[in-house]
């Protein structure tokens, strides 16, 4: 193999690529990426067995043929080559090893046979749909802060991408969980997810995939069957498993009577809530909202170094109420509204309360209290 490309290229689609190598790998083939040079392009491929990743690049290929290098050191080795430098990819011929040169630079990497590296068959899809690559990034932004990480309950370590009938209109909806907060995210559906399956996206995945979308302008792919999903994103293709399980009936724990209703400004919220947490201990992050006539009082208390009050004004006419919750998940909440406004809807101290965004019905959040 012998190939010549601009670094930027090469380095765009390693970036894309190397993220998927775990760097420490008891089969030795996982940590390498897999170039295979023809026509006038180049392909990279990386994978880890569950998610696999490849991106093509243009290249001016003066032999065809593949290998595998080791994808982090390549990666390493490129970054440091400087801008707008061409860089000549070329095996020895007995394919044991790589050079890499550009200008005065020369680095040879030890390979391992393209024949070696796995495939991640991906079978047949079942749907397939296109979604606007910011409509995308909505519906997993809005969410994944709030995946599990707990691995015993691992049909939560991920997003549950489904379609579900809302007032006669069809709606694809994005939903996350930890047992101690839920997000759900929806928008209307794209032709093509009538019936599709309910599918739970990894965590690592869906880490991937927020790097992808970052231009809001591209048209996102997707194909998925009962086990595996692939977006095709511009020139890069993510086939990923899905998570083998069943996700909790998440509308149970969705409040329907919740009759107390809070609006207030978020950024002064989020601040108050992280200027009074500043005192909480790591182990009791708790902070009470004490809701009176048109005001919220935050506290919290720790024994071991002081307590911290901050009043804001609300709009609130129901009955008066104490309820903790957790300062980091109402941090994270908070971030995730786009509006000038948070809306409460609260029941009292011991249920769930459900928070929105006043200028965007699409998100919803529910939180479950804590004893303080």
């Amino acid at each position: 193999m012998r190939v010549i490309l601009e670094r930027s290229n090469l380095l765009k689609s390693l970036n894309h690529v190397h993220r998927v190598v775990e760097r420490r790998n008891t089969i030795p083939i996982l940590s390498n990426v897999l170039l295979e040079a023809e026509d006038s392009a180049l392909r990279l491929k990386a994978t880890d067995l569950d998610l696999e990743v490849t991106e093509t690049t243009p290249a001016q290929v003066e032999r065809a043929g593949a290998t595998t290098v080791p994808a982090h050191l390549l990666y390493d080795i490129v970054r440091k080559l400087p801008e707008g430098a061409e860089v000549m990819l070329r095996t020895d011929e007995d394919g044991n090893a790589m050079s890499v040169i550009a200008g005065r630079s020369s680095f040879r990497l030890q390979c391992l046979p393209q024949a070696d590296f796995p495939q991640l068959t991906a079978g047949s899809f079942t749907h397939s749909f296109r979604i606007q690559s910011s409509a995308l990034k909505k519906l997993i932004d809005k969410t994944q802060f709030a995946i599990s990480t707990e691995e015993t309950r691992y049909y939560l370590n991920g997003i549950y991408l489904h379609a579900i009938e809302r007032d006669g209109k069809l709606r694809l909806r994005s939903v996350a969980t930890d047992g101690h907060r839920l997000a759900r995210a929806e928008m209307e559906a794209p032709a093509g997810c009538e019936g599709m399956p309910g599918i739970i996206i990894p965590r690592k995945t869906v880490g991937e995939l927020q790097k992808l979308v970052d231009d809001p302008e591209t048209t996102v792919f997707i194909e998925l069957s009962d086990t595996k999903i692939r977006f095709t994103i511009g020139a890069v293709v993510l086939t990923s498993k899905l998570i083998d399980g069943t996700f909790p009936d998440y509308q149970r724990v969705i409040p329907t009577n919740n009759d107390k209703r809070m609006v207030i400004d978020r950024e002064s919220f989020a601040r108050a809530v992280d200027r009074v947490s500043t005192v909480s201990s790591e182990r009791g992050r708790a902070v009470k909202l004490s809701i009176a006539d048109g005001q919220l009082t935050l506290a919290v208390n720790n024994p071991d170094s002081g307590s911290a009050t901050e009043e804001l004004p609300a709009e609130y006419d129901a009955e008066p109420l104490e309820i903790g919750f957790n300062a980091r998940y109402l941090l994270d909440v908070a971030a995730q509204l786009s509006g000038g406004n948070a809306l409460f809807l609260l029941a009292d101290a011991g249920s769930p309360t459900l928070i929105a965004d006043t200028d965007d019905e699409d998100t919803l959040y529910v939180l479950m209290p804590m004893r303080v």
